[in-house]
């Protein structure tokens, strides 16, 4: 019945709109208006599913094939249809300052009182979207602690579908706000410590918008306050990283799985019990699959994640046992960027270091690592760079020191590169 309701009084608010404002898959008013090759508008979410989650391989409005491959499938941002969706919505919500601030506290009032609080809280998001003064309405009107209120209702209830997406739809609304130690959202965030095992919920259970709306507020904190983790690892560490893990799996980039990732490398830069739990997790051998076919940007902070897990005993071994864990390391070295380059190396050290052990010794060699650690020694010493000391350079010396010997003895090591190993066991 709640969930009937809460239906009908969203249709009733957004019947009105012009027609070429509705997505015509889902017939709403659209928010984040793409066009496909077929030069039909939709709203993102809805073609992304249609294409991405039940696979279709036409346009629903002309049904003419488009094609669907990681780099033939464009989406063209319609930046001049989403400008005038939001001037209109402007115009509608209200003509004066002081009408919207009226709105605020009657929404406000809805949230608070009513079992029907989906609607009130999406037209809200939209209002601080659009107008600073409602955002500050908002807050001297105690929205953030009101709201606030409606994500931990998620733990009395969370069976009740109409509950999840209330939780969803207010941590929409709270993810319009910075955050920081000195912020409203931050203080009301402190003292209820049932917050984060709401937000953990909707990670686990949310839809796609609700995940997303958990893990920008995640990033946030983790970014920009001095929050301790250490509660939340104890209290759900692994169950807080599956669902980050599962959004950077996300076969399509998003910025989801860009914001999981910054929310991790935040995480377990704060203690080492993070990392264990990561671990535990399935960290390691989740990012080893997925780095082959990462963008820069991504494998740049996958490398950075997994540096931070090797430096866990736990996480070296992980790596090692993972039959492509070396040489998915060492194929990112010298072919994303320097900073992919440094950290491949220092997680190669940490595996030589703790792990020298004859197998992966030799897998370091069959994986062509030995063969890249020369280059960049030979890149260094050679005018690349310069001759001076790197620490890029004294990790590989230190790595070539340990186990040249032994790699200089086997057939497959490259005999124009012996120089410079002599060079290193001169040094």
């Amino acid at each position: 019945m709640e969930r009937f309701a809460d239906t009908n009084l969203r249709s009733s608010m957004d019947s009105d709109f012009p027609p070429l404002f509705r997505c015509p898959i889902s017939m709403e008013l659209m928010e984040d208006p793409v066009t496909i090759s077929t030069g039909v508008t939709y709203e993102r979410k809805s073609i992304e599913k249609w294409l991405f989650t039940y696979n279709k391989r036409t346009c629903p409005a002309t049904m003419q094939t488009v094609a669907v491959g990681e780099n033939d499938f464009v989406m063209t941002p319609n930046l001049t249809l989403k400008r005038v969706i939001l001037a209109w919505k402007i115009n509608e919500s209200s003509s004066s300052p002081a009408t919207a601030i009226d709105q605020v506290q009657s929404l406000l009032a809805t949230v608070e009182s009513s079992p029907f609080k989906v609607s009130s809280l999406r037209k809200l998001r939209s209002m601080i979207e659009m107008r600073d003064e409602v955002k500050s309405e908002f807050i001297r009107l105690n929205g953030i602690g009101i709201v606030v209120n409606v994500v931990v209702q998620i733990l009395i209830d969370c069976s009740d579908f109409s509950t999840l997406e209330a939780c969803e739809e207010a941590l929409g609304v709270l993810s319009q706000f910075p955050i920081s130690n000195e912020d409203k959202l931050f203080d009301e965030m402190s003292k209820r410590e049932e917050w984060m095992k709401s937000v953990a919920i909707v990670l686990q259970r949310g839809s796609a918008e609700g995940r997303f709306y958990a893990v920008k507020i995640l990033r946030n904190i983790a970014k920009n306050t001095n929050y301790n983790w250490g509660f939340v690892m104890e209290e759900q560490g692994i169950d807080l990283f599956k669902p980050l893990l599962e959004l950077v799996s996300d076969e399509f980039p998003t910025k989801s799985s860009s914001c999981a990732l910054d929310v991790m490398i935040e995480i377990l830069a704060s203690s080492k019990r993070s990392r264990v739990k990561a671990i535990e997790a399935g960290a390691v051998w989740i990012l080893i699959e997925l780095l082959p076919e990462s963008s820069r940007s991504k494998c740049e902070r996958m490398l950075q994640i997994l540096q931070s897990l090797c430096e866990c005993a736990e996480g070296r071994l992980a790596l090692v046992e993972h039959g492509m864990g070396i040489a998915a390391v060492t194929k990112k070295i010298l072919n994303v960027s320097n900073v992919a380059t440094k950290i491949g190396v220092k997680i190669l050290l940490w595996i030589s270091s703790f792990h020298p052990k004859e197998r992966v010794v030799e897998e370091m060699m069959a994986c062509g690592a030995v063969k890249k650690l020369l280059m960049i020694l030979h890149m260094a010493s050679g005018g690349v760079g310069g001759g001076g000391r790197s620490s890029t350079k004294e990790k590989v010396i230190k790595i070539l020191k340990m186990h040249g010997s032994s790699w200089r003895r086997g057939p497959c090591f490259p005999c124009e590169l012996k120089y410079y190993l002599k060079l290193v066991n001169d040094d």
